[in-house]
């Protein structure tokens, strides 16, 4: 290849985005991409990233980190991603598809990339596989969009990359069954928090304090802490007794049972779409949130299904009731997950980048839902995110910033 070339390939929440990975990795290159025919290929991704976390789990072989003590696993997001793409410039592959490279990854580990990115174009065909137009490496010139398993190329990445305006959701949410019970102002209460493992300092004299109502977002570096702090918040984390941490009214460690704590909390993060792998109905789904169950197994009551179909329409799928979850598009599950984790109006509702992997498109929908629960609801919202979505609405932003002696927090 004489002249190095670069691809953007745009992708939506109905692309078959395996599909075209698969062929960009088959002798017969897709139409567009002749380029790279006989050329040796490597795929930088999440996917790839999971293959080798489960070989260390499984057989303790450390293969992109045998030069470190730490495990794979164990890293934050952008230690992966640097060891991931270490890994593949060992092997001196002429091209590289980037699959969303960018997800996951705090503001300065994305400048970090993208600098890195900008390097390694000068001797390696890029394909970048891209959901977020802001996320568009500069240095590309040709543009494509994928629509199911049809490419498309375009003169410019404006004419590649379509985006309506987000959708005006109709009426009011609805009112929860029962409402949640609680006596007082503050839900949750940090004071002086501090958290180590391993003699390594994550958090350092942490005090937040999150009331009825109010909307926050949580945001740090990758390796923060922000994990280790929804841990104290939702009572997973065993490093909260012995110190100010109270929940709900309760200090840690008062004899209070997990449930206790969780009864109160409505949560999402992506990795739980994978748990709902049956034949469950949109319908179904939503109910199952009011009984805290995988999936419904019990007949549902008259004011459930009524409460069901009022969200349901409320996202106008409504008609969709009896399509099975599992054959949703990401950015229709990502709804109907966050609409089940609200469902009974909890007192605190967590969202763990909730908008990671989705296009602009079901990203803005995503976020002018949530917005519409800060604005209609007593239920207090944390948002935990790497990247600024343009139009959340928070009340406050908590914001952990590293130090040596751990991270400390600071509200914005």
């Amino acid at each position: 290849m004489s002249q190095i070339a670069h691809w953007a390939v745009f992708i939506d929440n109905t692309s078959d985005k395996e599909y075209l990975i698969d062929s960009l990795f088959n002798p017969d290159m897709p139409k567009g991409f002749e380029e790279l025919k006989g050329a040796s290929g490597a795929l930088f991704s999440k996917l790839m990233l999971e293959r080798f976390i489960d070989e260390e789990d499984r057989h303790d072989t450390k293969i992109i980190t045998s030069g470190t003590v730490q495990s794979l696993k164990t890293m934050s997001s952008g230690e992966q991603k640097k060891a991931l793409l270490n890994y593949i410039l060992e092997n001196n592959p002429d091209f590289i598809v980037l699959d969303n490279p960018f997800d996951n990854l705090d503001i300065a580990s994305q400048a970090e990339l993208k600098e890195r990115l900008e390097h390694i174009s000068d001797t390696t065909s890029l394909v970048q596989l891209i959901s977020r137009k802001r996320d568009l490496l500069p240095f590309i010139d040709s543009f494509a969009r994928l629509e199911k398993r049809v490419l498309t190329f375009y003169d410019d990445d404006a004419s590649a990359h379509t985006f309506r305006n987000a959708i005006n959701f109709m009426g009011a949410i609805p009112s929860p069954i029962k409402q949640l019970k609680f006596d007082g102002d503050t839900l949750i209460d940090l004071r002086g928090i501090n958290v180590s493992y391993s003699g390594k300092p994550i958090l350092k004299a942490i005090n937040w304090k999150i009331k009825k109502g109010e909307f926050w977002q949580l945001v740090g570096k990758n390796g923060s802490g922000k994990t280790t702090i929804l841990s104290m918040i939702t009572g997973e984390n065993p490093k909260g007794y012995g110190q100010e941490l109270y929940l709900f009214g309760i200090k840690k460690g008062s004899g209070e049972s997990v449930w206790d704590i969780k009864k109160h909390i409505g949560y999402f993060t992506p990795s739980m779409t994978d748990k709902f792998t049956g034949y469950h109905s949109l319908e179904h789904m939503l109910i199952s949130g009011l009984n805290d169950s995988i999936g419904l197994y019990v007949r549902p009551t008259e004011i459930q299904l009524k409460v069901a179909q009022q969200w349901l329409m409320l996202m106008d799928m409504w008609h969709m009731k009896d399509v099975h979850f599992h054959d949703l598009t990401m950015g229709q599950k990502r709804m109907v997950m966050c609409v089940r984790a609200m469902i009974k109006h909890p007192l605190l509702l967590i969202l763990d980048e909730p908008t990671a992997g989705l296009d602009d498109q079901s990203a803005a929908m995503f976020v002018a839902l949530v917005n519409k629960f800060a604005k209609e609801s007593d239920t207090a919202i944390v948002f935990v995110s790497h990247r600024k979505e343009e139009d959340l609405e928070p009340d406050y932003i908590y914001e952990l910033n590293t130090s040596k002696q751990g991270s400390i927090g600071k509200v914005q």
